[in-house]
């Protein structure tokens, strides 16, 4: 099994949830792959979508919801098969 982190790619505030009345993109023990959106890093009042970009488990949020991000900053982490 292998740790992949999840890297933050641009500096700005990590949302878990596309709004606050819904519910987190995913949560922790959920099966993720390259497809499944995490959260989104708000710059400027632009949203990008954070992808998990592996497969496997998504094992532990490394920022809180509502953080501070910086670019390069390790978000979460996926554990994988490989």
């Amino acid at each position: 099994m292998a740790k992949i982190e999840i890297i933050s790619p641009l500096p700005g505030i990590f949302y878990r949830s596309p709004s606050p009345e819904s519910d987190a993109f995913v949560q922790e023990g959920d099966q993720v792959n390259s497809q499944t959106v995490v959260g989104l890093i708000e710059v400027m009042k632009q949203f990008s979508e954070l992808t998990a970009d592996h497969q496997g488990t998504l094992i532990e949020f490394c920022v809180s919801d509502s953080s501070a991000v910086e670019p390069g900053q390790v978000i979460a982490l996926v554990e994988t098969e490989e």
